[in-house]
């Protein structure tokens, strides 16, 4: 059988297609024209002999070799980044690439850890993707990144996980609620109240319906929303009652109209998770940010 030529630069240009679905968005990750990405492409299909992928509507579709030479391409270039991030820390450099996605809660306190470790080795390239639950699975099902930061970690899928920081859930109303000034509330008082919620699927979400299940309690909700801003705002304008980490009331600038109200067996107590994928190793420099944020958690 005839070998296939294909070179490393070829599969990293596969799997930038692959990632950013255009070959234009492949073209511009590899800084190179998008004429020339297009050549190197169609070079790689004959070399591998059958088609990798078609373009529908302007919009790319991996065949199902293609998914395969994308998963094999990822593993390559993970192999490849911790070669080097290994040979950097041999000649005593701190150089290199990491990648990190976290859950979009995990914005409130994530950039001011980042900012303390890129303050101490600012020759690391740092990408950072934010998105729902969701969206984190699945980048980690298709191992995209070093490390993933979630508060419900996934079942269904084998991971490495590691708590590293609390996450409390806590019951907000309006300032001038009835209920805002009053001690040992019964979460059953709230029957009557408007519960405004994340939306279902996300770590919060989740969360709190394991404590109203527990609490035998079904909360009348009246609005679910996809990031934390859109409740703590309804919560202020006086919409109903909202359900929010506490850490996305840190740096909350209308917090002044908002209270926590005083509920038995509140806060909810949930935690923050360091995942990657079982088997996994982390690179040097994943490793150090791994440290990095267990240090900073304390």
């Amino acid at each position: 059988m005839k070998s296939m030529n294909v070179s490393f630069r070829q599969l990293k240009l596969f799997l930038a297609l692959a990632e950013t679905g255009s070959v234009t968005g492949a073209a511009r990750v590899m800084h190179i024209t998008q004429p020339t990405a297009s050549m190197q492409l169609k070079d790689l299909s004959t070399a591998i002999g059958l088609p990798l992928f078609e373009i529908i509507a302007k919009k790319v579709y991996l065949t199902a070799l293609g998914n395969e030479l994308a998963e094999t391409a990822r593993r390559m270039t993970v192999e490849w980044e911790a070669f080097e991030q290994h040979v950097s820390s041999i000649k005593g450099h701190t150089k290199g690439s990491l990648k990190i996605a976290v859950v979009s809660t995990a914005k409130y306190f994530i950039p001011k850890i980042l900012g303390s470790f890129c303050e101490k080795y600012p020759e690391i390239d740092i990408s950072l993707e934010v998105l729902n639950r969701d969206g984190i699975i699945k980048r980690l099902e298709q191992n995209m990144d070093d490390i993933y930061i979630m508060s419900m970690p996934p079942l269904n899928i084998e991971i490495e996980d590691e708590i590293f920081m609390p996450n409390p859930l806590v019951i907000i109303a309006a300032k001038n609620h009835p209920l805002s000034n009053q001690k040992n509330l019964d979460l059953h008082q709230l029957k009557n109240e408007r519960f405004i919620l994340r939306e279902l699927g996300s770590g919060t979400r989740m969360a709190a319906n394991i404590q109203f299940k527990k609490k035998k309690f079904t909360p009348n909700i009246r609005l679910e929303l996809g990031s934390n801003e859109s409740i703590k705002q309804a919560v202020a304008a006086g919409l109903g009652i909202g359900l929010v980490s506490i850490h996305a009331l840190n740096d909350y600038q209308g917090f002044d109209d908002i209270a926590i109200l005083n509920i038995e067996d509140f806060p909810i107590h949930s935690n923050w998770h360091i995942v990657r994928s079982v088997g996994k190793k982390l690179t040097p420099i994943a490793k150090i940010f791994h440290d990095h944020l267990l240090e900073q958690a304390k």
